[in-house]
């Protein structure tokens, strides 16, 4: 309990609070847009650049643990084509049901990584989301073209979609310098730190600025597929994968607190720009990021029983 108090409880606050400062328009309507701007080009970039570049890469000590965060992911998704195929949804609603399932929260997932674990398990986290983003970037840019656009998928512009991504950059970046053993200035790492504090207060608050409410009661049994792939079956596959290999007691629990994350609000801006179900996207962002408390408090719950934490 101590866990979920210490851990769990300031974090849900700060979306909280973001949720509270969009309703009284404080600083302003046109504020938050901008700061996701900040954070999402900056300030989450220098804070994965200052952790990787100064990591221990014996911290990742086993491949295991990233063939079962890899695997998981996979298992997921061949699941969800199976369904698409015995139920032909629709594409618009089926991009949206699979973003929703294998998309996560980075901002929750390092917060609270960092708050249970330390400095230790944020860096392991760190390393897992630097296999996990590029894969699910191609994962649903593929699904969009397939379901969607009905078009063949250039290679060129897979990569382009995938290297344009600030956060897969950050993680190239700092990843290639901890790699080479390049020495950075004290004064341009001090940069970094300092910009990396801000990092996941702000994209806290940029959680909560994005809950729309209203959307939720239309949405129907799609969103039901969508959160329960994602807040109970993924877990789930993380966890059986995770015991079958042997993992640590440390990346178990890393895993398990990964697949249990609430999709990611950056997935609304994927499903409007290549034509998803807005609609239903915006409702599983909502639904799961609340109900990921208390789905995360079962998890972390689950962690200290087994004697994890």
């Amino acid at each position: 309990m101590d866990h979920i108090i210490t851990a769990l409880i300031p974090i849900f606050s700060l979306i909280i609070i973001g949720y509270f400062l969009k309703k009284i328009s404080f600083p302003s309507i046109g504020f938050w847009p901008s700061a996701d701007k900040l954070t999402y080009y900056i300030l989450m970039p220098s804070l994965l650049v200052y952790k990787l570049s100064n990591a221990s890469l014996e911290a990742l000590n086993e491949i295991n643990f990233i063939i079962v965060g890899v695997g998981g992911i996979l298992v997921l998704t061949l699941l969800l084509l199976l369904l698409q195929i015995s139920t032909k949804i629709d594409g618009s609603s089926f991009t949206s049901i699979t973003q929703g399932a294998i998309r996560f929260n980075t901002y929750v997932f390092l917060a609270l990584c960092s708050s249970l674990f330390g400095d230790e398990g944020l860096i392991i986290s760190v390393l897992l989301i630097t296999f996990v983003i590029p894969l699910i970037n191609v994962i649903c840019i593929i699904f969009f073209s397939l379901f969607i656009n009905k078009t063949e998928l250039s290679f060129i512009s897979l990569m382009q979609s995938i290297f344009s991504n600030p956060l897969i950059i950050a993680c190239l970046l700092g990843g290639g310098i901890n790699f080479v053993g390049i020495n950075i200035p004290i004064s341009i790492e001090k940069i970094f730190h300092i910009l990396s504090l801000a990092a996941l207060p702000m994209g806290l608050l940029s959680v909560g600025v994005g809950f729309e409410l209203s959307g939720l009661k239309d949405s129907g049994m799609y969103l039901f597929i969508s959160s329960v792939s994602k807040l109970i079956i993924q877990p789930i596959i993380m966890y059986v994968l995770g015991v079958m290999l042997g993992l640590n007691s440390l990346s178990l629990s890393i895993l398990l607190i990964f697949s249990s994350m609430p999709t990611a609000p950056s997935a609304y801006i994927l499903a409007r720009q290549l034509g998803g179900n807005t609609k239903l996207m915006s409702s599983i962002i909502t639904l799961q990021t609340f109900l990921s408390i208390f789905t995360l408090a079962i998890v972390i719950k689950f962690l200290e029983y087994f004697g994890h934490l």
